[in-house]
């Protein structure tokens, strides 16, 4: 996949290229094809036509130049990438297009209040500037598609560009036509034709231009996109896990987009399943545009959240590890206890302030409850399979050591033996007096496993099976 992606960037890049090559080349013929229309015709609208040629044949080089250097990868310098490049050209060369509509306008009306039009109508003079036309017309499209295919800005501008000489070209056809008209047939009113017309081209790229020059100035200035925020947020709102969008924001550089979402999850939820529903952000985002997509996440209470959940959440904060917390009501009071496991390397005053802190927590959260914390040494020891052996042989021979004192107790058998959640927990058999009231065989259990455990105080838990003789 990765591969298959940088074929198709790789050739997007040499698409864009090539279109800006072939639009220097084409703006160089056509200045050459003007100026030299210009001397043969002492068309004054024809030199100023050679004029605008240059102007577009400079746009063209800063096009290439910009396409060339937009497209290169982020680097240290340059983390979000070279993509502005392409606005900040667009916005030169919408500059360059409104200087050239500001001197057709002031041409236009030199014309209007002077009459000095220098035009010696030829059929040389409107052939070529027709192929001029069809040649504009030409690169506009090609440069378009490109635009619209690739996003480029740049590529959008020098398209407008050689829109407007098309326009241009044929507003002096027009004059040409005009002038060759009123000459023949001595109609003198028809010399205003070709200023009239051309005001009116400089007044449509004057407006089409000021558009494009909003968007680039929009770009260049992080102004995110009319609606897309909103698209995103409602978009990543609808997906498993996430329980509130708390911020989007986006910037362009470029045909690439820079996606920054803020989320808010269940803090109840495990890194595993926070990284799960960043991924599915990113993926959604990236379904409604091409962006590169960073998720924040912030912590929040769920609606409905569970008691033993909210104090685990609590004590996560802290990064404190609790275990077997239970709460009861009494007289319209909650109580709760748990066990708080922290580093058997702490005094007992710096323990106290941690188990204080957490319940002076947990109190603030459940306004009412009356909270009592157990403190106990976190063991980071992990014991091999073979120490684990070795404790089960010798609980059960223990165990069976205590026949004397249980008569009951046939014998001990099955013991196991487990680490868990750094806890050691004991499960086994014992074989019983199959007549024994079920009331004596709790008691004898409990009592089974309170003298395991003042034996063995490793053990965390221990859990006793009892059978009847004949059944095991």
């Amino acid at each position: 996949m990765q591969t298959g992606a940088r074929v198709t960037t790789a050739e997007a890049i040499r698409e864009k290229k090539l279109a800006a090559l072939a639009s220097v080349g084409t703006a160089l013929v056509l200045v050459s094809l003007k100026v030299f229309l210009a001397v043969v015709t002492g068309s004054l609208g024809i030199l100023s036509e050679a004029l605008h040629s240059g102007l577009d044949l400079v746009a063209a080089v800063i096009t290439y130049l910009s396409v060339h250097v937009s497209d290169k990868p982020a680097d240290a310098d340059h983390t979000y990438g070279h993509g502005k490049v392409e606005s900040f050209s667009a916005f030169i060369e919408t500059a360059l297009l409104l200087l050239t509509a500001l001197y057709v306008i002031y041409e236009a009306f030199r014309r209007l209040f002077s009459r000095e039009v220098h035009i010696e109508p030829t059929l040389l003079a409107v052939g070529i500037l027709g192929l001029m036309a069809l040649l504009d017309v030409a690169r506009a499209r090609r440069l378009g598609r490109a635009a619209q295919k690739h996003q480029s800005e740049a590529l959008e501008a020098d398209a407008l560009h050689f829109s407007m000489d098309v326009w241009s070209t044929l507003v002096v056809m027009l004059g040409i036509a005009c002038a060759w008209l009123g000459k023949r047939f001595g109609l003198a009113w028809l010399y205003y034709a070709d200023p009239l017309a051309a005001l009116a081209v400089a007044g449509f790229v004057i407006w089409i231009a000021s558009r494009l020059a909003k968007r680039t100035l929009d770009a260049l200035l992080d102004a995110a996109p009319a609606g897309l925020q909103q698209r995103i947020a409602a978009a990543v709102q609808e997906l498993d896990g996430v329980q509130d969008v708390w911020r989007v924001r986006v910037r362009r550089a470029g045909n690439r987009h820079f996606v920054d979402v803020t989320i808010r999850v269940p803090r109840s939820h495990s890194f595993e399943q926070v990284h799960a529903t960043s991924d599915a952000v990113e993926r959604r985002v990236q379904q409604l545009l091409p962006a590169d997509v960073m998720v924040h996440m912030e912590p929040a209470e769920p609606p409905g959240e569970h008691l033993f959940e909210r104090i685990r959440a609590l004590a996560a904060r802290r990064g404190l590890a609790v275990h077997e917390i239970t709460a009861h009501e009494l007289d319209g009071r909650v109580f709760i206890e748990l066990h708080l496991e922290v580093d058997n390397r702490l005094v007992l005053r710096e323990a106290h302030r941690r188990a204080t802190e957490l319940e002076q927590e947990i109190a603030r959260e459940n306004p009412g409850a009356d909270v009592n914390i157990h403190i106990e040494p976190l063991d980071s020891h992990i014991p091999s399979a073979a120490d684990l052996r070795d404790l089960s042989r010798a609980v059960q021979r223990h165990v069976n050591a205590l026949r004397g004192d249980y008569h009951e107790l046939v014998d001990c058998h099955e013991v196991k033996v487990r680490q868990v959640e750094h806890r050691i927990v004991v499960t086994c058999h014992c074989t019983l007096d199959p007549e024994l009231p079920i009331t004596r065989v709790h008691d004898l259990t409990q009592a089974l496993e309170d003298r395991l455990k003042e034996q063995f105080p490793q053990l965390s838990r221990v859990t006793i099976h009892p059978e009847p003789v004949g059944e095991n």
